[in-house]
């Protein structure tokens, strides 16, 4: 008998774990909330979100370029023509073609410097010519030494482009 025992204990399944019941609590529903009129602190979030919009949009638009500004591009960009002008018209035997070729590159280095940055500028034609001319001039003069002479088809591309960078300033373009 003790073998049927030990055999019917073996063969009762074990009761199910004890699960723990989960029990949610409800609490009351919320009152709507009042949309007639604005609380104090939805008045105050609206008030310094449109002051940070409004600070952000100033900061993204650009100003426009006062008189001043134009005035002294002109004049700036008008000296840099000057200078390339003469520096190509100089006689290739000139012993003073070394020291106008580093003013010019220094000239025409200030230059775009100054105004490579400035937004409005870059869709103006005068701005287009000169900073090809002076790349042209600059780029020839790095790869062969500041008293190589400009070919004659660089040269003349060079002041062609100067000539309509003038007549483009005159414009106010």
């Amino acid at each position: 008998m003790a073998s049927a025992s030990a055999t019917a204990t073996l063969l009762k399944p074990n009761p199910p774990p004890h699960k723990p019941s989960i029990t949610a609590s409800v609490s009351p529903p919320l009152p709507p909330p009042r949309r007639n009129n604005l609380l104090r602190r939805d008045f105050i979030s609206l008030a310094a979100t449109s002051t940070v919009l409004t600070q952000s949009i100033q900061f993204l638009a650009p100003a426009p370029a006062s008189a001043a500004e134009d005035e002294e591009y002109i004049k700036d960009t008008s000296a840099v023509i000057s200078k390339v002008r003469n520096t190509l018209s100089m006689a290739k035997t000139d012993p003073n073609v070394a020291d106008a070729v580093a003013e010019l590159r220094e000239a025409s280095n200030s230059w775009v410097a100054k105004y490579r940055k400035e937004k409005a500028l870059l869709g103006k034609t005068s701005f287009r010519d000169i900073y090809s001319a002076l790349n042209a001039v600059s780029g020839h003069y790095v790869s062969f030494g500041p008293t190589a002479p400009i070919p004659a088809k660089r040269k003349a591309r060079i002041l062609e482009e100067m000539e309509t960078a003038e007549k483009a300033l005159s414009r106010g373009r």
